[in-house]
């Protein structure tokens, strides 16, 4: 009802502005246009009460008319073409007949010493707002005349309580689309307005008592999933009624429907294996064909839904483990269920016994045991360590995949490369065996056996990263210090796993809030480190520019506005190098971000765009056209960095983008 006094008073409202009588909107000179605005309003109402009279007399007549065949003993009266107009034929398809083929018979048939009580519940109900149009109106219809009760009376309460709610939402829906409002937009404006007010009063007990009464899955059930919109609001309250029997049913009719897809954030559909099987396929499929972009934007509802449960966690965790021996797809796999145990380490959670028990620690419980006690307590410690050195420095050590854990890496690059950070100097030898061989040993299988196994960058592995652990963690060498070993470190830092370590450390260092006060370099040596990073190794990218743009983002109150101003430049100056390394839809994507954010300073902008020109030359990528086209014909950026003369950057880029692109807006 709420939607109709809404639409009415959205037309009423539009009635008195035409008509003059708002506040705030200049009644008409001409009275004769007023006089006809007053007129078609009260056209229109009268129009409105004449079509609810007639739709009742309808009813009425309808009602009577099976009173009278019920009491003449025509019992055969509702399978001989009872149609309702087009508005309700969808609503009483299913309703049944009177001999109980709703699945509802036993209820129906009563002993006579009932009758009266019968008769009394059934009257509770006709009187009951607008309750013909209930499903259940042949039923309790059926029972009341079983009991004997009185037609007049049935046909004066239907009539006295009906109020009409769905007939005049959809006059008043007709009435909105002939004024000119798109049909579209009146179907989702009234869809929104009974979502708000199903999830509102929404009653889980009424909504399992449905199977109780219908017997069977309700039509109407199976013909909302079908509808977007309706999905949608299953959905939501499966998120707030967990435990509802109809709600959990429903779910699995949607999976069952194929949509699978679209259920990875309802915590309910993982209470279900069938269900959840299918939404982990569907999920999986969708994370390995979308490529790294896909993985980012997908994979923190994935692994909402992969956390939600220890039951759930374990069931994909084996699946992915079981995937990723194939030999297509499955080191994208491997991936997969990396990043998942991350988010779950990130969530409070410690699954390193199911990480270690889907793989292979279990044939080596020594080192199964080790591992275990450093990922729960997540810090490393000289014994365990000790006991992994003893084994992988032995003839016939484990497979190196058992120390290949993301987690146990990352307790690694804490011990190794933070400032501060201090390690037992008769064990840090172990330290880096165990890290250098993890990132450099390469074994070869074929049939499940190991037939070889490659040290040769093991030894020079060891030694660059002893030798940036002792630059790294020095307290003694400075900025200056580190200059002077520059050299050491551009080398060094071509290792994979040692270029990893120096941006953690850079990192930790830059992030400290005194360190850029006490810089006098324009370009911190820290910063210098990225770049050479970006050059190197393109699989650290995202890491490098992510670090850009925490720093970028970082308010600097200890510095003045024109040295803040300085050093987002600079920061600036390295997202330019990564853009020249490969790394160019992302960092102008953020850019052009800030731009439509209006929360950075547009100088800043101006100066990123004359120093990409100035990198840059044709072929371009559309994609790339797409970004950056709309930041350089900006006004506030065009406008003050295009020169006078046969060489304008602006001009010629934005002539070459015109002249060889087409752009959609």
């Amino acid at each position: 009802m709420d939607v109709c006094i809404d639409s009415l008073f959205g037309y009423y409202l539009t009635v008195l502005r035409l008509t003059g009588q708002t506040e705030g909107i200049a009644p008409p000179q001409d009275g004769g246009v007023a006089y006809f605005f007053s007129a078609l309003a009260i056209f229109l109402l009268l129009l409105l009460a004449a079509r609810l009279v007639a739709s009742l007399c309808w009813r009425a007549r309808k009602v009577t008319k099976a009173a009278e065949t019920f009491l003449q003993g025509q019992h055969g009266y509702w399978k001989s073409g009872f149609t309702p107009v087009d508005m309700d034929e969808e609503y009483y398809s299913s309703a049944g007949d009177w001999e109980g083929t709703d699945g509802n018979t036993d209820d129906t048939y009563v002993d006579g010493e009932n009758y009266g009580k019968i008769q009394e519940d059934c009257l509770q109900k006709f009187s009951s707002r607008d309750y013909i149009m209930e499903p259940a109106i042949f039923n309790t219809l059926k029972m009341y005349f079983q009991a004997g009760g009185s037609p007049e009376h049935v046909i004066q309460l239907l009539s006295e309580n009906y109020s009409a709610v769905a007939q005049t939402v959809n006059l008043l829906a007709e009435w909105l689309i002939q004024m000119g409002v798109e049909p579209a937009q009146v179907q989702e404006r009234v869809e929104n307005h009974l979502k708000s007010l199903l999830i509102k009063h929404f009653d889980p007990q009424k909504a399992d008592s449905i199977f109780t009464v219908e017997g069977e899955t309700p039509a109407w059930l199976e013909q909302m999933i079908a509808h977007t919109t309706w999905r949608d609001l299953f959905y939501k309250l499966a998120e707030a009624h967990p435990d509802c029997l109809m709600l959990n049913f429903t779910v699995k009719l949607i999976s069952d429907a194929g949509y699978q897809g679209e259920i990875t954030s309802v915590s309910t559909a993982c209470q279900q294996l069938e269900v959840f099987s299918r939404v982990l396929r569907t999920s999986l499929a969708t994370l390995l064909d979308g490529g790294e972009e896909n993985l980012e934007k997908n994979l923190p509802e994935f692994a909402k839904m992969v956390c939600h449960g220890e039951h759930t966690y374990l069931f994909a965790q084996a699946m992915m483990s079981i995937l990723a021996q194939e030999e297509q797809g499955g080191s994208a796999v491997r991936r997969i269920g990396q990043e998942v145990q991350k988010s779950a380490h990130k969530r409070g959670h410690d699954a390193s016994q199911i990480t270690l028990a889907l793989g292979t620690a279990a044939a080596y419980p020594r080192a199964c045991q080790a591992l275990g006690a450093m990922l729960s307590k997540g810090a490393l410690n000289p014994a365990d360590i000790t006991v992994l050195f003893k084994m992988f420095s032995s003839m016939d050590p484990p497979p190196v995949e058992l120390i290949r854990v993301p987690a146990f890496l990352d307790l690694f690059m804490q011990s190794l490369f933070k400032p501060g950070s201090k390690i037992n100097q008769d064990h840090k030898h172990k330290y880096i065996h165990i890290l250098a061989y993890a990132a450099s040993v390469v074994e070869t299988w074929k049939k499940n056996k190991r037939v070889n196994i490659n040290k040769d960058e093991l030894k020079s592995t060891s030694k660059a990263i002893e030798t940036v652990h002792n630059l790294c963690c020095n307290d003694n060498k400075g900025a200056t210090e580190l200059v002077a070993e520059l050299g050491t470190l551009y080398q060094c830092i071509r290792f994979p796993v040692v270029a990893m370590g120096v941006l953690k450390w850079v990192d930790w260092t830059v992030s400290e809030p005194r360190y850029f006060q006490l810089q006098t370099d324009h370009t911190p040596v820290h910063l210098a480190l990225l770049d050479e990073i970006c050059t190197c190794h393109q699989l650290l990218h995202p890491q490098v520019l992510q670090l850009l743009i925490k720093l970028f983002e970082t308010e600097h109150s200890q510095l003045d506005v024109m040295e803040q101003l300085e050093l987002k430049k600079t920061l600036l100056d390295r997202m330019v190098h990564l853009l020249s390394r490969g790394y160019v839809l992302p960092v102008v994507g953020y850019i052009r971000k800030c731009l439509e954010k209006l929360n950075t300073d547009i100088s800043l902008i101006r100066y990123f765009v004359t120093e990409v020109l100035d990198v840059i030359a044709p072929p371009y990528t559309s994609d790339f056209v797409q970004l950056f086209l709309p930041i350089l014909e900006n006004d506030s950026i065009a406008g003050t960095i295009r020169t006078e003369g046969e060489h304008d950057p602006v001009a010629e880029f934005i002539s070459h983008c015109k002249s060889n692109f087409i752009m959609i807006n």
